[in-house]
């Protein structure tokens, strides 16, 4: 009996050691943590008030030569004054890359063409997209106003160039023939012919009337990625890539007529003075462009001052300036008869 209750009182105080009181259930206690620091939003850049934030691809002077336009790889077409190089304002629209910019005769309106398929029709005055023309299977390279402004001239990577109504925003015939994209694009002074320069290394004249394929030129070898008539539509300037050589061309025989000489460089653009004396063309390896003798061939004058290639280039309409656009995103305005750089386009 004595060990019965001993064998008790251990079991009792064993069992009192060893029971642990299961807690409530209840919701945890949050622990609160540090908050985080504040950051600032970065700013987003005001593309109506700014400077060009990426690659310059296409320049333009208004018909008057008192404004210029700018196209560009962030999307947008700027509006510039010439005399002072301030922003006047910028065009919003497109949703892609911005390759070329064009003015019309009247200085009204402008079209602009880009990487995502379209032309837009802007007015100059207010900045307002009038009209959206619609119809190329492809980035669009190049673009032109007919010299009555009734009519454009696209080129694009879908290897057509087309004709359009600005009134209608249509496109009035599709021009075929090259096998590669179209990289550039001119109308003839009197408005009646056609020209592009493609990827096939071929450049082909059209007749505006028909539509029929008239001449094909060839003699570059590699890309035509730059076309213009002169001033009296009786020659062609055409530059390449690649080969390194600008080409002058009769538009009547087709036959090659001149090879400029003294460069090692690619023409991304070329532009005849309104005298046909001379010719621009933009440079891609040495960060400059180059004015031309039309008579002889040869190099009058370089103008240097840009930090990246040159991708266009555009005579004043009186011929006493020029305007580049560049890679390194910005557009200047030169002395085409000192070469001195007049002023770098910016904002106010």
């Amino acid at each position: 009996m004595k060990k019965l209750f001993i064998l008790l009182i251990i079991l009792i105080s064993f069992t009192a050691c060893s029971f642990q009181p299961v807690p409530p259930i209840h919701s945890p206690v949050p622990i609160k943590s540090k908050p985080k620091p504040k950051t600032k939003a970065k700013p987003k850049p005001n593309l109506k008030s700014s400077v060009h934030t990426k690659a310059v691809k296409g320049v333009a002077f208004s018909p008057d030569g008192k404004m210029a336009l700018s196209a560009s790889v962030d999307k947008t077409v700027k509006l510039w004054a010439t005399d002072t190089g301030y922003l006047i304002r910028t065009f919003v629209g497109h949703t892609r890359a911005v390759n070329a910019v064009a003015f019309s005769p009247d200085g009204k309106q402008a079209l602009s063409v880009s990487d995502d398929y379209n032309i837009n029709l802007w007015e100059i005055k207010t900045g307002r997209l009038i009209q959206t023309f619609y119809g190329h299977n492809g980035p669009i390279n190049a673009i032109a106003f007919s010299p009555d402004g009734k009519t454009a001239l696209s080129g694009s990577e879908d290897a057509t160039a087309k004709l359009w109504s600005i009134k209608k925003g249509v496109a009035i015939k599709t021009l075929y023939g090259h096998s590669k994209p179209v990289l550039a694009v001119a109308f003839s002074p009197n408005g009646k012919y056609a020209l592009a320069g493609s990827e096939d290394t071929t450049m082909k004249l059209w007749s505006i009337k028909t539509g029929k394929l008239l001449k094909t030129f060839k003699g570059h070898g590699e890309p035509v990625s730059a076309v213009a008539f002169s001033p009296d539509g009786k020659t062609v300037i055409s530059g390449s890539l690649l080969n390194n050589r600008l080409k002058l061309w009769s538009i009547k025989t087709g036959i090659l007529i001149k090879t400029f000489t003294g460069d090692s460089d690619w023409a991304l653009s070329v532009s005849f003075s309104p005298n046909g004396k001379s010719v621009l063309s933009a440079s891609f390896l040495k960060n400059e462009f180059k004015l031309w003798s039309v008579k002889t061939g040869q190099i009058i004058r370089e103008f240097k001052g840009h930090t990246d290639w040159v991708n266009a280039v555009a005579f004043s309409p009186d011929g006493k300036t020029a305007l580049s656009g560049s890679k390194d995103k910005t557009v200047k305005l030169w002395s085409v008869e000192t070469g001195r750089l007049i002023r770098t386009f910016r904002v106010k």
